[in-house]
Parts: C-alpha cells; sequence; structure tokens
C-alpha cells in the first residue's frame, strides 16, 4: 500500500464529508477499489469504519455551531439503523450464494449503481432544489415522522450493501421533503450519518470486512480533514462545489460498471461526465443572465 497517498486521499475525502456532508463512501470506496486494489468488500468495511470516526468528529463540530436539527436526525436513525443492518445481512446472504468472481463482480455493479444515483442526486440538489423555500426547523408532525423512518430505512440499506450514498441520499430526502437550508442540511446529515455508520461499521467488523490498518491510515489524513471542510462550509459557494462532486461520483460509477465487465467503451468514463458538466456550466449561466435580465420587483402603493 501506498501509505502517503492513502493518508492525502483521507484528507480530500474529508475535506468534502466537512463542507458539503457527502462524499466519504461514495468517493472512498471506489478509491481503495481502483486505485488501490482493496478487495469490494473489503473496501465497503474500511471505508464504514473510517467514515464513523470521520463523521462523528464533523457532526461534533456541525452540533457546535447549531446546524444540527437533532429531532430530524434521531427520527431518521430510527429507520436507518435497521436498514443498514438489513444491507449487511443480504451482502452476507450474496457472497455465501454466489462464487468469488461473480460475487466481486455483482458487488463491483452494486456499488456503482450507488454511485450512479448519489451522483444525480447530488447533481439534483445542486441544480434542482437549490433556494425552493428553505426553512431552518421544521414542525415535526406525524407525516414528518413517517418520511424520516421511511428515508432512512432505505437510504440505510443501500449503505449497508454499498457503503455508498448516506450523505447524498439523505441530504436530497431533506431539502425535497423539510426544505432545510444547506447549512442545516449538511449540519444534520452528517450528525445523523455518524450514529449510522457507527452501527454499520461494527457490523462489517463482525463480518471480518474491515482492514483496521488500512482505515487507521486513512484517518490520519480524514479527521483534519473534516475539521478544515467543517470551517469552509460556512464560506465556500456550494453552487460550484456541489455540481462537480456529482461529476466525479458519476465518473467513478462508470469505471466501476466498466471494471465489473460491462461492456461499453472506455471513453465513456470521461465523455458522459464531460457532457453533464458542459450542461451544469451552460444551466449556471442561463441561470445568472435570467437573474440579471429579471425586472424589478413592482411595489404596492401606500
Amino acid at each position: 500500500m501506498d501509505w502517503p497517498l492513502i493518508i492525502a486521499f483521507g484528507f480530500g475525502v474529508g475535506v468534502l464529508v466537512g463542507t458539503t456532508g457527502v462524499g466519504g463512501g461514495s468517493l472512498m470506496t471506489p478509491a481503495l477499489i481502483l486505485v488501490f486494489g482493496t478487495a469490494p468488500t473489503t473496501a465497503i468495511g474500511t471505508d464504514l469504519a473510517y467514515a464513523a470516526v470521520t463523521k462523528t468528529l464533523g457532526g461534533w463540530r456541525h452540533w457546535r455551531k447549531g446546524t444540527v436539527d437533532m429531532t430530524l436526525a434521531l427520527w431518521l436513525a430510527v429507520g436507518s439503523i435497521p436498514g443498514a443492518l438489513g444491507g449487511v445481512v443480504v451482502l452476507r446472504m450474496l457472497e455465501s450464494s454466489f462464487g468469488a468472481k461473480r460475487f466481486d463482480d455483482l458487488l463491483l455493479s452494486l456499488v456503482a449503481g450507488a454511485l450512479l444515483l448519489t451522483g444525480v442526486a447530488v447533481l439534483a440538489r445542486a441544480l434542482a432544489f437549490a433556494g425552493a423555500n428553505e426553512r431552518d426547523h421544521v414542525d415535526f408532525r406525524l407525516r414528518h415522522k413517517i418520511a424520516a423512518v421511511v428515508i432512512g430505512v432505505s437510504v440505510g440499506f443501500v449503505l449497508g450493501l454499498t457503503s455508498a450514498g448516506s450523505g447524498a441520499l439523505i441530504a436530497v430526502g431533506l431539502i425535497t421533503v423539510y426544505r432545510l437550508s444547506p447549512r442545516r442540511v449538511v449540519g444534520t446529515d452528517v450528525f445523523h450519518a455518524a450514529l449510522l455508520l457507527w452501527v454499520a461499521s461494527i457490523a462489517h467488523l463482525v463480518s471480518g470486512n474491515v482492514d483496521l490498518l488500512l482505515a487507521g491510515n486513512i484517518l490520519i489524513g480524514s479527521l483534519p480533514g473534516v475539521w478544515v471542510g467543517t470551517e469552509l462550509a460556512q464560506r465556500l459557494p456550494e453552487n460550484a462545489l456541489r455540481p462537480a462532486l456529482g461529476i466525479v461520483l458519476l465518473a467513478a460509477g462508470l469505471a466501476l460498471l466498466n471494471k465489473a465487465g460491462v461492456g461499453f467503451p472506455v471513453y465513456v468514463i470521461f465523455l458522459a461526465p464531460a457532457v453533464v458538466a458542459v450542461a451544469a456550466i451552460a444551466l449556471h449561466f442561463i441561470r445568472a443572465r435570467a437573474r440579471v435580465g429579471a425586472p424589478p420587483l413592482a411595489t404596492e402603493p401606500s
């Protein structure tokens, strides 16, 4: 293992987690598989183990800054914790049902699907949902509790099975269902993920899927990275960072599909994200021009 490079990857992913609330499992798992040659099951378990510690630090930092909706985070955990345990159980069942090669290819395809879904979710969050009637607090009623549990079960299952998606998928739910403001989305997302990841990582540790030495070296980089990212979250423009992250996730998902043996030309891995990037840039300039050309709001005569 190239330990300095792993520490550098950990720092970069930690910055993204602290800044946007997403990018932990979605980036580190494919990096461990594609760059460092880690077995898929070990990459998933190790990723969850280091991410549990990383997001605990990030969640504590966001809680201190007052950006966590504690009630919403706990109701999400009511669904996501059993969902994650179910995902780990299904992973073990799949492993025992398939041969080593078939199981690795299947798992790569599952992780790739989760990455593509996460990338679409990040892009949708950045390009479609931003700024729509945002609020800092939710007055919880029965329908809000039910929605939180359903979102939690779905995302927890995907996390336990693939290690990806906890940040972006939860974040889209927080925006579309609860219309939280960006800082509350990031804070609540990271705090909830810390609760969920501890349960999922312990389940993978019991299953023998965690490389503790590898997780420790990632943590050397990710802990200072998430500290820096939490500070940057108050300053960096989300409109630029999130689309870029979504495009990277799309490329990583396509690369894993290619590694799993799905037949498509290698240039698609680069061409498809490039097309999405051009479309996102064009949409940004169209919106900017529309804002500049919009007439001022008329005022009522007194």
